[in-house]
């Protein structure tokens, strides 16, 4: 049942008198429910019990913690419909997205359930003593990851659950042993609720210590703004617009204590089009991207907003059955009217650029907040002379950039901004040929693609969704799999430390039996 509380720990609390509705794109009115903002008292507490609880959760035992994020994932399944219907209602998603999204959110935590549970992920290395090496001798050296401390998590206006209230960045930091505190997104903050109560009794059911879970709500940035300020706060995760992620990031670096903040944020994903399958695939290429662009209505953080490719014939041709296929497509609901109301006026600044042509662009009578999908097409030149329009268009639309030869494609990738993405569409063979190309692609992207598209971002310990700033603030880091877990911990070293006080992952005896680096050899072995 939705209150429109937060969640202080375990107890709902609402002594704020401001108050917001979250709103239904597809009909275009507001949702029943009021949310209470919380207030600065509210925000100090969770903040107070989250510090405590940091004390205990820091040293939970893997074992633990695994059923606490296995619990947290029956939980949400346990919400069933209502959670659907809440989720569509705040976002105008059909009822698939959301359990897709409820199926990767679940997935997710049993993913880290495992990892913490196996216990390897915390990189035990070992140096044992030499008290006779000569001219000196060398200490015996252990070293784990530990957690950070209490987390920051900002909810994504474009998945409420994947990246949101139990996502990845939250799950996460639970594996790690990290508090978190959830800044609710305004647009599904009833979805925000439903998640953080499965999350509350998965606390209690476990035995977890209150305060290792709150969830706060706010429609303004006052509240983000404070919990980024509170010296109990160790570190920050945001999925959302680079004037966001930057704001937190100057932030969190002015404090008297500078944490870190993993924001993952603009990105235009773009495609390289080889010769090659330019001549011999464009009518399939150009069906396939049709897809991808309009795909959610574009508002995937991987959407390929930018396609390159060698001017001439086959290009022309290809830009005509992009903008033929696109047309086609019916166009759907955005997240928000704000969002519409931002990807009109992106749009329109973007088609305000001289030596920008219209491809394509649906002009029939659409619904309130259904976008409707652009093509454009631009030089060489001119993009590379133009910055603006290098940035993001978020909604479905995309540019088609041509090149006038192989030197100037390569002098507009090396021009880019860093990526989440970048697609190389082409012929094996041809790959050889142009290297450089994809040598430059490469340098400015996180994962680089052959003959796909950017949209979907696979859980898997092999994915990287993150890249060169601004895509993301750190680029050594994935907010994506298993991986992810390494935001939020940092390594400590024990020196000459007594066996029986080291934490379990570094004693003698390996009672957790996990793989560890002993004298640079990998084994579960004890240590005789």
């Amino acid at each position: 049942m939705i209150t429109g509380k937060n969640y202080i720990g375990n107890q709902l609390s609402a002594l704020g008198k401001t108050t917001y509705k979250t709103f239904n794109p597809q009909l275009n009115i507001e949702n029943k429910h009021v949310f209470t903002e919380a207030t600065p008292e509210e925000i100090d507490k969770a903040l107070r019990l989250a510090n405590d609880a940091f004390k205990v959760f820091q040293s939970v035992s893997g074992a633990k913690k695994s059923e606490f994020l296995n619990a947290i994932a029956d939980e949400i399944l346990a919400l069933d419909d209502e959670l659907i219907k809440t989720y569509c209602s705040e976002t105008g998603l059909p009822e698939g997205r959301a359990q897709g999204e409820r199926g990767r959110t679940v997935f997710q935590l049993r993913s880290f359930a495992d990892l913490v549970l196996e216990g390897s992920w915390v990189e035990a290395a070992i140096d044992t003593a030499q008290p006779d090496r000569t001219p000196m001798p060398k200490p015996d050296i252990r070293k784990m990851l530990t957690p950070l401390g209490p987390v920051v998590v900002f909810g994504a206006s474009n998945f409420p659950l994947a990246y949101s209230t139990a996502g990845g960045d939250t799950a996460a930091a639970l594996a790690a042993g990290c508090p978190v505190i959830v800044k609710s997104h305004p647009m599904h903050a009833g979805t925000g609720e439903l998640v953080a109560s499965a999350i509350i009794k998965a606390v209690q059911k476990t035995g977890m210590p209150e305060g290792v879970f709150s969830n706060l709500n706010s429609s303004g940035i006052s509240v983000g703004e404070r919990l980024v300020k509170l010296p109990h706060v160790k570190a920050v995760g945001f999925t959302g617009s680079i004037k966001g992620g930057r704001a937190l990031y100057n932030m969190a670096a002015q404090r008297d204590e500078p944490i870190p903040v993993f924001a993952e944020m603009g990105s235009i994903n773009p495609v390289v089009i080889l010769p090659e399958a330019l001549h011999t695939r464009k009518e399939s290429l150009a069906k396939t991207y049709a897809g991808s662009i309009t795909l959610g209505t574009g508002q995937f953080c991987t959407n390929p907003g930018l396609i390159l490719g060698i001017k001439g014939a086959d290009l022309v041709e290809f830009v005509e059955i992009l903008s033929e296929e696109i047309i086609k497509i019916d166009p759907t609901c955005m997240l928000h009217p704000n969002i519409h109301q931002t990807y009109n006026r992106n749009k329109e600044a973007a088609l305000s650029q001289k030596g920008l042509h219209v491809a394509a662009d649906f002009n029939t009578q659409v619904k309130n907040n259904y976008a409707k999908q652009t093509v454009t097409t631009v030089s060489g030149q001119v993009f590379l002379e133009n910055t603006q329009l290098h940035q993001e268009v978020f909604g479905p639309y995309s540019m088609v950039v041509q090149c006038e030869n192989i030197d100037e494609l390569e002098r507009v990738i090396t021009k880019l901004e860093g990526q989440l993405t970048g697609t190389i569409l082409g012929e094996e063979r041809e790959l050889s040929k142009y290297t450089n190309i994809v040598n430059a692609l490469q340098n400015r992207v996180g994962r680089l693609i052959f003959n796909g598209v950017p949209t979907g971002v696979e859980v898997c310990p092999s994915m990287v969704h993150g890249g060169p700033y601004p895509a993301s603030t750190d680029s050594r880091f994935t907010a994506v799999g298993i991986h992810s877990i390494k935001r939020w911990v940092r390594p400590v070293s024990f020196q000459n430390w007594p066996n029986q006080l080291l934490p379990d992952a570094l004693k003698n005896e390996n009672p957790l039996q996990i793989s560890r680096l002993v004298n640079n050899q990998n084994t579960t072995d004890k240590i005789s």
